[in-house]
């Protein structure tokens, strides 16, 4: 058991190595308009997803369930989801492509931070099984990978329409960006609501109760609802620019806090996660 703790986190450090050379290609290519490095920084990203989903298969075997019960595992697993969900966009809409510039950084700095915070073996109670907790997780993962691109194309607004950015060729128009920011930012609360219905199904088989009005329920229910009236807005009262990019970082802050720090607090039942 120790070699294969060993072999998991060693992979996960392969993995980083590989996104931080992804990073700086991605990085030195998009702002030098190097298509060449871009294409090299996605090449290098695949052999650090290939590692690290082997590594998370691995772990899965050895603690005997998914990547959901310790902050290593979560942090681990959002980083496979938030990279693979990219790429996947990216292969079919090239012009994605910008928003890598936050997301390889944040796919690495959840990975080293997610070591850092000793990974520890813990077994499942059976409340903490089933197919409607892993689609619980999984749509939320897919929702926060679909938000953080949404969030760089938000900032990507905001940075050109002030002229920071007014040179930056490899950024499409004004327009175009604040179109992906809208776009992924609805997909992100989609999944996002599908997330909260099957979380809330995997509570009443657990406990009898569809809600509880848990701390993290709560927080969720909230930055769903804000990310709503972000959509709506948008939809029926042709908001747009800066006032949207704006609403925008505060919809993510909320969700950063529902997803990252609600978890904490005891009397959460999702505090086991980040014990």
């Amino acid at each position: 058991m120790t070699d294969q703790f060993k072999l998991v986190i060693g992979l996960h450090w392969a993995a980083v190595l590989f996104y931080v050379a992804a990073t700086c290609f991605f990085l030195y290519g998009t702002f030098f308009a190097k298509e060449r490095a871009v294409r090299r920084g996605t090449v290098a990203s695949l052999p650090g997803l290939l590692l690290h989903g082997t590594a998370l298969l691995i772990w899965w075997r050895i603690v005997g369930h998914g990547p959901y019960m310790d902050r290593f595992e979560v942090l681990s697993s959002n980083s496979w989801v938030l990279l693979a969900t990219f790429l996947v966009f990216t292969r079919f809409y090239p012009r994605l492509k910008p928003a890598g510039v936050i997301v390889f950084p944040a796919a690495f700095l959840m990975v080293a931070l997610g070591i850092f915070m000793r990974p520890e073996i813990r077994r499942a109670t059976p409340i903490f099984r089933g197919i409607w907790l892993a689609l619980h997780i999984l749509f939320y993962k897919i929702a926060l990978a679909s938000i953080i691109i949404a969030m760089a194309f938000s900032i990507f607004y905001l940075m050109k329409n002030r002229n920071r950015l007014q040179e930056a060729t490899w950024l499409p128009e004004l327009p175009v960006i604040d179109l992906y920011a809208y776009r992924f930012a609805g997909f992100g609360f989609t999944f996002w609501a599908i997330g909260m219905i099957a979380g809330s199904i995997w509570a009443y088989q657990s406990w009898n109760s569809f809600w509880s009005w848990d701390p993290v329920q709560t927080w969720s229910l909230v930055t769903w609802i804000i990310f709503g009236l972000y959509l709506h807005l948008r939809r029926f009262f042709s908001w747009s620019g800066d006032r949207a990019a704006w609403l925008y970082v505060v919809c993510f802050s909320l969700a950063i806090v529902s997803l990252f720090i609600t978890p904490f607090m005891k009397s959460s039942i999702h505090s086991v996660y980040f014990k």
